[in-house]
Order: structure tokens, then C-alpha cells, then sequence
């Protein structure tokens, strides 16, 4: 059964899935336009961080940013390397949107790759309803980058 829950960013099996993130966004994006979140960046007062759990196993972990008191932003999606393509990341999206909900916001938005390997991703959040749009918050054009919103 997967447990998802608020984590503190302190436990091993975590840090290691946040370093497997950061090295997957190195491998398949130029340096300028890494856009995801370090540790540090994680701890923001205005991130909320969760990981998925079956058992003891770490399977996964996604975070929502607060843009303001209406919208949200989709960070940190990632299905451990060991997990992939059994749910995770949908059962995790699903927790955003319903939590995006209950704070009251009424657009969820996100920005991942254009490059082939993030299209996985791009079709999990299609399939949400997210739509493709212009760059949010303090996002700019750039062609490695995708920009998508979800109306709440």
C-alpha cells in the first residue's frame, strides 16, 4: 500500500532520491536551463515536500510550491529508477491537485522538459489536463523548457 506523507528532507534513502533528480535533470538538460530545486531549495517555507513510501521502501516524491494565495506550482516529481511506470507519479500528481484544492487555489503550473526523455512526464500531466502555456511566475522563454497549467 503507498503512503504518501510530508518528509523533512533528512532521511538517506531521500537525499539519495533527491541527488538521483538532480543528476537525471544535469544528464538530460543544458546547465541554464535546470530548473529543479536543490536541497536547500526544498526547505523554502513556501515548499511543501512529500515522499512515497510501501513499507520501507522509498518509491518516489513530488513538492507544490505556493506562488501566492491562487496558485501553485508543481515541483520534484520523481519515480525512483526502480519504480518507474507503476503508478507512483500519478498517485503523487494526484496528491498535489487534491491538496492544490483544499488550500484553495485555482491554477496548479509546472515547467519540465521539451526533450524526449521528460515525455513520459509531459503525457502524465496531459492526462491530468494540464494544458501547455507562457512562462509563469519567474520563468522565461526557453526552447528546453515546457510550460503547463492546470485550471482547480
Amino acid at each position: 500500500m503507498l503512503e504518501i506523507k510530508i518528509d523533512n528532507l533528512t532521511g538517506e534513502k531521500v537525499l539519495q532520491l533527491i541527488g538521483e533528480h538532480l543528476q537525471g535533470m544535469a544528464q538530460n538538460s543544458p546547465p541554464e536551463s535546470i530548473h529543479a530545486l536543490n536541497l536547500e531549495g526544498l526547505k523554502k517555507p513556501d515548499i511543501t515536500f512529500w515522499s512515497a513510501w510501501e513499507n520501507e521502501e522509498l518509491l518516489g516524491c513530488g513538492a507544490l510550491k505556493e506562488l501566492n494565495e491562487q496558485h501553485g506550482e508543481v515541483k520534484s516529481m520523481r519515480t525512483s529508477s526502480s519504480h518507474q511506470r507503476k503508478g507512483v507519479a500519478r498517485k503523487m500528481l494526484q496528491h498535489i491537485i487534491k491538496e492544490s484544492k483544499r488550500r484553495g487555489y485555482t491554477s496548479l503550473s509546472l515547467e519540465t522538459g521539451s526533450m524526449e526523455a521528460f515525455e513520459p512526464a509531459r503525457k502524465l500531466y496531459e492526462s491530468f489536463g494540464f494544458h501547455y502555456c507562457p512562462p509563469f511566475s519567474d520563468y522565461k522563454e526557453d526552447l528546453n523548457s515546457v510550460f503547463m497549467t492546470l485550471d482547480l
